[in-house]
């Protein structure tokens, strides 16, 4: 079946449909990831979002439930070059397109990834609509135009869990990396959920805290009620300075002499908390291998990434430091409170997919609760 992909700016694509049929629209964004799909499309915080994969065939491994990051997929669309008509994988357990059509994600194969790279790169990310069977192109970009902005976006409420629960630790196999030590008592851990990847809670587990994961919008005396010796905050989707809410739960919890650690979007709240401000990146950073730079030891690592706003370095607060920077650009990647027992990337140390050069970050927050 025919399907099409258009972009506010009036450029579309024809390919055909490699997953569900209908209509999908979103912010189109690419990730330039060369394995790690099935991780992608789970990643709540792609909510709102038609991933472009530049890496040209997807689809060749399969499907592995296992190495899901979430319940369902969560991206808007997905867009490939060559969808693998077979699975070669011990693991897998079905072929990307049946996944794909079995949970409903519209997609498209068979465009040129690295031409619609180009004027995203070129552009910035647009809002674009995938449809299938025979439409008129241009009716398409009139709904792509109509498309919501992410800016002033809240996704988080569609991603977030209902209630407060206790996650409980999946056995462990041999492609699970070893943490680098274990506590020296036990250790809980109170989480935001913000869309969390599954593997930030793996993480957790392989380092022997215990986790439980509060939804977004309860308030930060529930967490402190439940005597936690860390705070997390995790990764999620949209505009993180239209989260007035928590932005004041992070301000709340700041007041505590109680650990706090964030990620992603965790990181972009307690920014704002800590009185920085967030922008908007032209096209993002989206994959697995982005350099960082850790600024106190000149150290290097290879990192996940997923993420389209940043904090702006000129508003950083004099009390808090910048630890981390991206060597691409020169992005802000990590802050540290001066005074207070509060750090955060805006990368992904707990990879799915991508390196686990950033491990150790897990390692300091477990430092950092065993001190209190």
């Amino acid at each position: 079946m025919k399907a099409i992909l258009a972009l506010e700016n009036g450029t579309w694509y024809e390919g055909e449909a490699a997953g569900a049929p209908g209509e999908a629209g979103g912010e189109v964004v690419f990730n330039t990831s060369m394995t790690g799909y099935q991780e992608v499309l789970t990643d709540p915080s792609y909510k709102g979002q038609i991933v472009t994969m530049t890496c040209p065939e997807i689809g060749n491994y399969g499907i592995a439930e296992d190495d899901r990051e979430s319940r369902a997929p969560q991206v808007a669309g997905f867009v490939i070059r060559d969808q693998s008509p077979v699975a070669s994988n011990w693991r897998s357990e079905e072929t990307l397109r049946d996944y794909l059509v079995r949970s409903g994600v519209v997609a498209i194969s068979d465009i040129d990834t690295r031409a619609l790279t180009r004027v995203l790169r070129s552009t910035g990310v647009m809002r674009g609509i995938i449809a299938t069977g025979e439409v008129d192109p241009r009716a398409l970009v009139d709904k792509a135009r109509n498309v919501a902005p992410m800016e002033g976006a809240d996704l988080v409420l569609d991603v977030t869990c209902d209630a407060p629960f206790d996650w409980q630790p999946v056995p462990q196999d041999e492609f699970t990396p070893s943490a680098q030590r274990q506590p020296t008592r036990a250790l809980r851990i109170a989480a935001y959920d913000y869309g969390m990847k599954w593997n930030i809670l793996r993480r957790f587990t392989a380092y022997g805290c215990d986790v439980r994961v509060f939804p977004a919008t309860a308030p930060a005396s529930d967490l402190l009620a439940s005597k936690p010796d860390g705070v997390f905050l995790s990764n999620g989707p949209g505009d993180p300075a239209a989260l007035g809410y928590a932005i004041h739960n992070a301000r709340e919890l700041m007041k505590e002499d109680v650990p706090i650690f964030g990620i992603c979007l965790g990181h972009q709240i307690l920014s704002l908390a800590m009185g920085a401000e967030t922008y908007k990146l032209k096209f993002g950073h989206r994959g697995a291998n982005h350099p960082v730079k850790e600024l106190e030891t000149g150290r290097v690592e290879i990192t996940s990434q997923n993420h389209g706003f940043a904090v702006n370095a000129e508003t950083v607060p004099d009390d808090v430091k910048i630890t981390h920077l991206n060597l691409y650009d020169g992005t802000v990647e990590g802050l540290r409170h001066a005074t207070k027992p509060v750090f955060c990337v805006q990368y992904h140390p707990e990879a799915a997919p991508g390196p686990h050069d950033a491990d150790y970050l897990f390692r300091q927050f477990l430092d950092e609760m065993e001190k209190r």
